[in-house]
């Protein structure tokens, strides 16, 4: 009798456990109202288009485990998507984002529903607008922390604060990219950065409302930081105070003191900062790290400020922010990072390579066209910019998604012959190759690149001088991946090899390639679909640093993509 009364003891235990558990994965629901909203920003007054009037947009906070829900209603002008950045959206490929790969655009008047799964995630991941320059101002944080019985790996925080970098144009976002486009140019620089949405100090009619984050002496205070800006890799600092890494694109990493930190484009890191100096006020500071000098970018200053309770009124401490070609700070930081192996879902490094790649990365021409003569188009030679992969510039289908095509086997859409190596081999990082015409021309398709479901994917992503030797941080939609090794010049499979961490090399889902150098990343390609890699430099997106990669379905129905949504939108 004992036996039993202990076995039925245990058994309610297990059922309350499990249902216990069970009850934690909740639905997250939000309503995403896209719309025009007047602003005052540098002195006057600009027309951008929001996310519930907000910018940045309403933080998506969740548990892993959760599942998304989010209504999207299309005020706006413009056709639009959001993406979920850096979410793996396993067998929900359908709600990835990225316009005219996986969906159609939310036209407006119109609505759609995001619906998806966050699992074996934790950290800090963010959505963005993939449509246009929208995403100069259609953004937010998605703030994932662990289910209900599981804690961080790291000290609790006594709070948790987004901190979102961006890019403000005194202009309508979407003109400048368009004007752009119709010249075959370069879109027109911004006119500064933000945090949290605001410029900072250093900016005119800006003093009044630059963020500010009160703290407590002897806090400990997570800051998730999000680089939304458009073009820029960031460096952060904040007056005398050191921050712990903790996580990059919502994966842990071991804990990595540090004075300065390095952000690209579509990166997130999680600092942990305590407030043990003494109480005032301190400035944290953003400004862009260039890395090439042929490049022109904004290279001013956004500020935001640490203060300190119960403190007098004082001016704030400036931190001596790194130059903006200071290549040594941002290669170290960026390359040191290494994986917390005792981290939740932590994955070791995949072994046999199945598909390797050499993937070249550069800025070229194509025709001017037939409509316009060489004299409308502003680009070298008289032609129009366009950035490429291998001499592929990636070209966005109008008729179908790529996803739809793909699921439908309807042809005519993509081709599978994306080259998996440069068609011509050259010194890739000789600057006397930069203005070379024969390597400079280049042309438009919709490529991709087809694997097979589980197979180990291998790319060594090299930057050349071709246009300017420049720093790409590419991001790969539906898969985080292992950063094996990085380093400067042209890529030597044979000595390069050697550098390979392959123990705990950081994960992410964004890697910077740096200037004038490679990176190599590795990954198992177990998520159905088709899937977007690109820069995220805004300005190289719709030049056509893309490509796409098809993942087939797997053996089972739980390894194969299911049907699309009945409401996708149609082009």
């Amino acid at each position: 009798m004992g036996f039993h009364m202990i076995l039925m003891s245990c058994f309610i235990v297990l059922v309350f456990s499990c249902s216990t558990i069970l009850a934690s994965a909740n639905i997250v629901e939000h309503t995403f109202h896209v719309q025009n909203i007047t602003v005052e920003r540098l002195c006057r007054k600009q027309v951008i288009t929001t996310v519930n009037g907000q910018l940045p947009g309403p933080v998506v906070l969740a548990n892993e485990g959760d599942t998304l829900l989010v209504h999207v209603i299309n005020n706006s002008p413009y056709n639009m998507t959001i993406h979920w950045h850096g979410v793996f959206q396993l067998r929900s490929a359908w709600a990835d984002g990225p316009e005219y790969v996986t969906q159609c655009p939310i036209m407006p008047g119109n609505r759609y529903t995001y619906k998806f799964m966050i699992t074996r995630q934790e950290g800090t991941l963010w959505w963005h607008s993939h449509s246009s320059y929208l995403r100069a101002t259609i953004h937010g944080a998605i703030i994932i922390r662990p289910r209900y019985g599981r804690s961080y790996p790291f000290p609790k925080p006594y709070r948790e604060v987004p901190i979102v970098f961006g890019e403000w144009w005194n202009a309508n976002v979407v003109d400048v990219v368009d004007e752009a486009t119709a010249s075959g140019g370069i879109p027109n620089i911004s006119n500064a950065f933000t945090i949290n949405g605001q410029p900072g100090d250093m900016y005119p009619c800006s003093s009044n409302s630059t963020y500010k984050l009160n703290v407590r002496h002897g806090k400990r205070y997570l800051l998730r930081i999000v680089n939304a800006a458009m073009q820029s890799i960031l460096f952060f600092k904040i007056a005398n105070h050191n921050m712990t890494v903790v996580a990059v694109d919502a994966s842990y990493v071991d804990p990595y003191c540090t004075d300065v930190v390095v952000v690209a484009p579509g990166q997130t890191t999680d600092l942990l900062l305590v407030a043990d100096q003494r109480p005032g006020s301190y400035y944290m500071a953003a400004r862009p790290y260039q890395g090439s000098k042929q490049i022109i970018l904004n290279n001013s200053t956004t500020t935001g400020i640490i203060l300190y309770e119960n403190t007098p009124s004082s001016k704030p401490i400036m931190p001596t922010l790194p130059d903006t070609n200071d290549n040594s700070t941002a290669n170290a930081f960026l390359s040191n990072l290494t994986s917390l192996m005792s981290a939740p879902f932590w994955t070791p490094v995949p072994e046999a390579v199945d598909e390797r790649m050499f993937i070249t990365i550069g800025v070229g021409l194509v025709q001017c066209g037939r409509k316009m003569n060489n004299a409308s188009c502003v680009a070298t030679f008289g032609q129009r910019f366009a950035a490429n992969m291998n001499n592929v510039s990636f070209q966005a289908p109008t008729k179908l998604s790529m996803l739809e095509a793909f699921f439908n086997k309807v042809e005519g859409i993509y081709t599978t012959d994306f080259p998996l190596q440069p068609p011509l081999k050259f010194d890739y990082t000789n600057p006397n190759n930069s203005m070379d015409r024969s390597l400079l021309m280049t042309t438009k398709a919709t490529k991709a690149i087809k694997v097979k479901y589980n197979a180990i994917v291998e790319i060594v992503f090299q930057d050349t001088s071709i246009g300017s030797v420049e720093n790409h941080p590419m991001h790969l939609h539906g898969f985080d991946f292992h950063i094996l090794a990085q380093g400067d010049g042209n890529y030597n499979p044979f000595k390069d090899h050697m550098k390979f961490n392959l123990i705990n090399p950081q994960i992410r889902n964004t890697v910077a390639v740096p200037v004038g150098g490679w990176a190599v990343i590795r990954f198992r390609a177990n998520n159905p679909g088709v899937w977007f890699i690109h820069c995220h430099v805004e300005v190289h997106l719709p030049w056509g640093l893309a490509g796409a990669i098809i993942v087939e379905n797997g053996p089972t129905p739980s390894t194969s993509l299911p049907p699309p949504p009945f409401d996708l939108p149609k082009c």
